[in-house]
C-alpha cells in the first residue's frame, strides 16, 4: 500500500495505548536557550526539516510551543544524533538530574538550566 501525501510509509512506533504513552517532556521546563527552530537542527544534525519534523513526531526530540512552530531540544537532539536511546528515555520522563542528562546539557552549554531547576525544585 503507497502512502498518501504528507505520510510515511513507516509505521509509527509509537504506542497509542493510553497506559504505555509516554510522558513525554520535552522542552519541560521551557527555557528558550534549550530550543532550536527546525532549520537550526537541520543544519546542526546535517538533514533536510522534514526529517526533524519527522524526528520531533516519531522521537519526541521536540515539540510545538504554544501551538507554534516546532521547536527541537538541543538536549534531545544530541541524544537522538549520539544514538542515547537511555539517555533520550530519562530526558524524556523528566530527569533533568541524573548523571546522564546532564552531561549532554552541560556538552551543549546548558549546565546553568540544570543547577537553576535543581534549586526552583529543592
Amino acid at each position: 500500500m503507497q502512502p498518501y501525501a504528507g505520510h510515511s510509509a513507516v509505521p509509527d512506533r509509537r504506542s497509542h495505548h493510553p497506559a504505555e504513552i509516554s510522558h513525554d517532556r520535552c522542552l519541560i521546563p521551557f527555557d528558550r536557550r534549550e530550543g532550536l527552530t527546525t532549520a537550526e537542527a537541520a543544519a546542526r544534525a546535517n538533514r533536510t526539516e522534514r526529517t526533524i519534523r519527522m524526528w520531533c513526531r516519531d522521537h519526541d526530540i521536540g515539540r510545538r510551543v504554544a501551538g507554534g512552530p516546532w521547536m527541537v531540544s538541543r538536549v534531545a537532539l544530541a541524544m537522538h544524533l549520539n544514538d542515547d536511546a537511555a539517555a533520550l528515555r530519562s530526558y524524556l520522563v523528566g530527569d533533568r538530574k541524573g548523571p546522564t542528562v546532564t552531561a549532554y546539557f552541560a556538552a551543549e552549554g546548558l549546565g546553568d538550566l540544570v543547577e537553576r531547576w535543581r534549586t526552583c525544585t529543592a
